[in-house]
């Protein structure tokens, strides 16, 4: 674009401009007297300038100061902050910060490492320089990146994990309500030793499906007993049953060995760093955070004062650190106003816990917002951050996060999250569309998180995502466990790729994972596959505690090591029209009977097995008195062995005939649905395929994702 195609109330920001100038100009003029703006503060304080001219100025003036949309043109480049760029009612305006045409500015809240030089530490050939700031245990940083790609501290041990040998006090066997507020637990023999930087190591341990983070206060050589600075959300076992969680060390200045490894001595101020090879002294970029958030957009919901109709387009935001997000690991960050006990029970506050309940639901975005309204962020780039990506907090309504890129994130991409059916109404949060969005590499601080997040919201659009190599769950909504009032309602998770979930790591998680009741939500002609659990429970679609009222149809879900569906209680929620095959247990799985009400309809729907169950059914309830529906399926065993089902308690099994003489599937078809290749994951249905005896309906997969 020339300058003359640009309009006439324009503005410009450049890392060569000066906040002094007008900012109209799109590079200084050749006096030096004018030109851009150096930061977007500056563009943001202009534009204040002109609403203010508007409201003191009479009506006849009001032209004369905004015309109306304005552009901020934002030049290539690295722009350096501290801390976040902040925006508040006052800068409510149809305001587009863009960046400029084919130019790429970057929001980096990281500054640069200088000073390298050759060294050796730890008996490893290395690099090493002096950061002042850090000595004395002064800056500590967690952080540290090369050529903008995220490097790792030393852990141990390298590769796995260790197992607890016993926790004082545990019951041998027990489950999540077991108890909390562990400290103590007892290693193996030769797992650990007396580490020199005892205090700077972190364990983290992993069980159900949560990761749990702390410092650790002491290790005692004989007991081999690790007391752990911060108390445990839940207690020590790996999942429900007899087993203790697994857990690894991070950041272990004796296990500084790799290449890409960093190690950061906090008495003395240095940092060390193992080089990949091709990496050259002198030749690469080293920097290390100091922010923790990047960008705030924050009215006063109490005060019924907005943030509106602010877009932000192909903006680069990046490099951030990580703390627990609690006053007592030094995390200083913009969070929710108001006060802070009123919402307690809804927002699960951890205070000095090593980890909140679930989906690293404490953890802030690095760009938040809080009654936000008509806000958009398209084509944007948020990576190597030490937090979620995004977070959209109580009163916002109608944010868009569209054809956005969020990756390499501490927590996971997007959290959404207002007031609850019993907090104050006007706090309540939706209508808000996450669409064509790419979403990986997440939870590498908080194993936990999630790719997109909606707890208490209502009437959001999750479309169009690809979301892929997270740990716990790809997409989460709902809030509520059980079948209390609740404000998630209409939802549309519709049409997203999700896959390499869970990865061996954590338990009871699912490619969708929903909770509590949600009448008008679909999950609809998504693509879900290779779901990994480490214990149990690693599921495609996962309607859990009270699931109830949702449309769960046209879905292509393969490949668990579990069931490919698990409902663990709900009611009258529709699975049809979906294609579900190969897992490890069992092809569909129902944890809770309740009696008093329809769980599920399965209808139309093509069920593929390979010698595993077609059904299990979990506590609470038998194969011959099911609460729920199943009819009208076509149901295929690639081993040729006879259907059968299971009872996951007693592993008693019941045949086809049992099965239905109890009233299931009666009219559904058994026979070889005529995949293109099932083996390679082709399910293209043949011209003759008996699916559509059934009315089956094709499902292509290449409609999930983005687009």
């Amino acid at each position: 674009m020339k300058y003359e195609e640009f309009g006439p109330e324009d503005l410009f920001v450049s890392s060569a401009g000066g906040d002094e100038w007008s900012g109209r100009l799109p590079e200084p003029n050749a006096e030096g007297t004018d030109g851009p703006f150096a930061t977007i503060e500056g563009a943001r304080d202009e534009i204040r300038r002109r609403k203010s001219f508007v409201f003191s100025k009479q009506a006849s003036r009001l032209s004369a100061a905004l015309r109306g949309p304005i552009n901020v043109w934002i030049r290539g480049g690295v722009y350096r902050v501290s801390g976040p760029i902040r925006f508040d009612d006052r800068d409510s305006a149809p305001v587009r910060y863009r960046a400029y045409p084919g130019e790429k500015p970057v929001i980096d809240g990281s500054i640069e490492i200088t000073g390298w030089h050759a060294a050796s530490y730890r008996g490893r050939e290395c690099w090493a320089a002096d950061v002042p700031d850090a000595r004395d245990k002064g800056w500590s940083f967690r952080e540290l990146f090369v050529n903008g790609e995220r490097r790792t501290r030393p852990r141990f041990p390298k590769h796995g994990l260790f197992r607890m040998e016993s926790v004082p006090g545990l019951p041998s066997r027990g489950s999540w309500h077991t108890g909390r507020d562990y400290t103590k637990f007892i290693a193996r023999p030769g797992d650990l030793r007396p580490f020199d930087n005892l205090e700077d190591i972190e364990v983290v341990y992993v069980h159900f499906w949560i990761e749990e983070r702390s410092g650790i206060v002491s290790y005692d050589e004989k007991t081999r007993e690790v007391v752990m600075a911060r108390p445990s959300t839940a207690p020590l076992f790996a999942a429900h049953g007899e087993g203790l969680a697994d857990y690894y060390l991070d950041n272990v200045s004796e296990a500084f060995s790799e290449p890409g490894e960093w190690y950061l001595d906090r008495d003395t101020g240095t940092v060390y760093y193992i080089p990949h090879p091709g990496e050259e002294l002198g030749a690469v970029e080293i920097t290390a955070p100091r922010a923790l958030q990047l960008l705030v957009l924050q009215g006063s919901p109490d005060e019924n004062r907005f943030v509106e109709f602010l877009q932000f387009e192909n903006l680069t935001f990046q490099h951030t650190d990580w703390r627990h997000p609690d006053a007592s690991d030094g995390a200083v960050f913009v969070g929710p106003s108001g006060d802070p006990t009123a919402f307690e029970s809804r927002r699960n506050r951890r205070g000095n816990r090593a980890a909140c309940n679930q989906a690293a639901a404490d953890v802030p975005g690095v760009v938040f917002m809080e009654a936000a309204r008509h806000c958009r962020f398209t084509g944007c780039t948020v990576q190597n951050v030490g937090w979620y990506g995004f977070e959209i907090a109580d009163a916002s309504r109608a944010i868009a996060i569209t054809r956005c890129t969020i990756r390499q994130t501490g927590a996971g991409g997007i959290r959404a999250n207002g007031a609850s059916a019993y907090d104050p109404v006007h706090r309540r949060t939706g209508d808000h569309a996450f669409t064509d969005n790419e979403i990986s590499a997440g939870g590498r601080v908080f194993h936990s998180a999630v790719g997109i997040l909606v707890m208490h919201a209502f009437n959001n659009e999750i479309s169009h995502n690809h979301i892929w190599d997270y740990y716990y769950t790809g997409v989460s909504a709902g809030w509520v466990w059980g079948y209390m009032e609740s404000v998630s309602r209409d939802n549309r998770i519709d049409y997203n790729h999700i896959h390499r979930i869970g990865q061996g790591l954590l338990s009871d998680m699912g490619g969708i994972y929903t909770l509590g009741v949600q009448p008008g939500t679909t999950i609809r002609g998504n693509h879900i596959h290779d779901i990994t659990k480490a214990h149990y429970g690693g599921w495609c679609i996962y309607p859990d505690e009270g699931s109830s009222h949702m449309v769960i149809e046209g879905n292509l879900c393969h490949d668990t090591n579990d069931a490919v569906f698990n409902q663990h209680y709900g009611r009258d929620n529709i699975v049809r029209n979906n294609i579900f095959a190969f897992a490890d247990s069992a092809v569909l799985s129902h944890g809770r009977a309740e009696y008093e009400h329809c769980s599920i309809r399965f209808e139309r729907n093509i069920l593929v097995s390979n010698g595993e169950a077609l059904f299990r059914v979990g506590y609470r309830g038998s194969l011959d008195r099911p609460n729920h529906t199943s009819d009208l399926n076509l149901i295929w065993d690639v081993s040729g062995n006879p259907v059968k089902c299971i009872e996951r308690d007693s592993e008693t099994t019941m045949d086809l005939a049992g099965w239905q003489a109890v009233g299931n599937d009666r009219h559904s078809v058994f026979a070889d649905p005529k995949f293109a290749d099932v083996y390679a994951r082709d399910f293209t249905l043949a011209a003759d395929s008996p699916a559509f005896e059934i009315g089956f309906v094709p499902i292509d997969p290449s409609a999930a994702g983005v687009r």
